[in-house]
């Protein structure tokens, strides 16, 4: 059985646009015709895209209370339970909900991961949105001390579909649910230890999460620009690459042994190599480090056999 991300929280808080922006190239502006969402809607995105996981969209309008919802089920296989919370609403029913939510699952299931999305802080201040994040943030944990659940941690994410913050804290969900994670990030900080190499992320990319990066923070201007290259590769194959690529609608692959360069006005060179069908590596590089391309190819020769063989798949 495919391990599940569920997507939960109140009505209109944005758990469907979400999913329609990061998995189904949804323009954030299409989603304001969004229905309701009235049932559990799973969505299986393994076909389109590296991750192996299936999305389960659950009702607002959920009662964890009625006997009609198998929670044990729903929880069961569950891997991360990601809770949404409209900044820009009065969340404290909204809390009361995440604490009934994430208590239930943490009783039937331990091993979840529970996430939680402080949604359309697009609207909001710098100030405003570290303020909120922090009343949510001790509000919800008080609640827990005080039911004893001193065992479940919850992790907060400030985010929004009109820009690349969703695609960010998505992808740290992700992250969590890898067992190869750790693997992959050691081999993504040797790459760059040996190739002269600023930054590299592995990126899924049908929904432009990164599914690990090297030891180094994470800027998150970088991150846009690599998000920024992908599309402008995505656009290109859609115009002027092989139909037999395009996913039907609900996304892309890359051609094989795809390759990428821009060059920025800072002396830095963005660079994108396939490694499989739905993974590229995409490298932020010094231009003068960039003239010992041939190292630099190498590499990511060697890079890509080491990820063929952590997941075990075919190039």
């Amino acid at each position: 059985m495919k391990p599940r991300i569920l997507i939960m929280g109140l009505r209109r808080s944005g758990k469907s646009s979400i999913q329609k922006v990061v998995f189904h190239k949804m323009s954030p502006n299409e989603t304001l015709f969004l229905e309701i969402t009235s049932k559990i809607f799973k969505d299986d995105v393994s076909n389109t895209s590296f991750i192996n996981f299936q999305i389960w969209d659950i009702p607002g309008q959920i009662d964890f209370l009625d006997s009609t919802f198998d929670l044990d089920m729903i929880f069961g296989g569950t891997g991360a339970l990601i809770f949404v919370v409209d900044a820009q609403d009065d969340y404290m029913e909204a809390l009361t909900c995440l604490h009934q939510a994430v208590s239930k699952a943490f009783r039937i299931n331990p091993q979840i991961r529970f996430e939680i999305f402080i949604h359309k802080v697009d609207g909001l201040s710098d100030d405003h949105k570290i303020e909120t994040q922090r009343d949510i943030s001790q509000r919800a944990n008080e609640e827990l001390h005080e039911a004893s659940l001193i065992d479940l941690h919850l992790s907060f994410h400030l985010t929004s579909i009109y820009d690349h913050s969703i695609f960010e804290a998505f992808s740290k969900v992700v992250q969590k649910l890898i067992p190869q994670h750790s693997t992959l990030e050691n081999l993504l900080s040797s790459f760059v230890q040996n190739s002269g190499i600023e930054k590299t992320f592995l990126f899924d990319v049908v929904s432009k999460i990164y599914i690990a990066t090297d030891g180094s923070p994470v800027d998150m201007q970088s991150y846009e620009l690599c998000c920024e290259m992908i599309d402008v590769m995505l656009d290109m194959t859609c115009i002027y690459g092989s139909s037999g690529y395009l996913n039907k609608g609900l996304g892309y692959a890359t051609t094989q042994d795809s390759t990428c360069i821009i060059r920025l006005n800072n002396s830095n060179i963005l660079y994108l190599r396939e490694v499989t069908r739905f993974l590229v590596v995409v490298c932020i590089v010094r231009d003068d480090a960039f003239t010992k391309r041939g190292i630099i190819d190498y590499n990511i020769l060697l890079l890509k056999k080491a990820i063929h063989e952590v997941f075990d798949v075919r190039p």
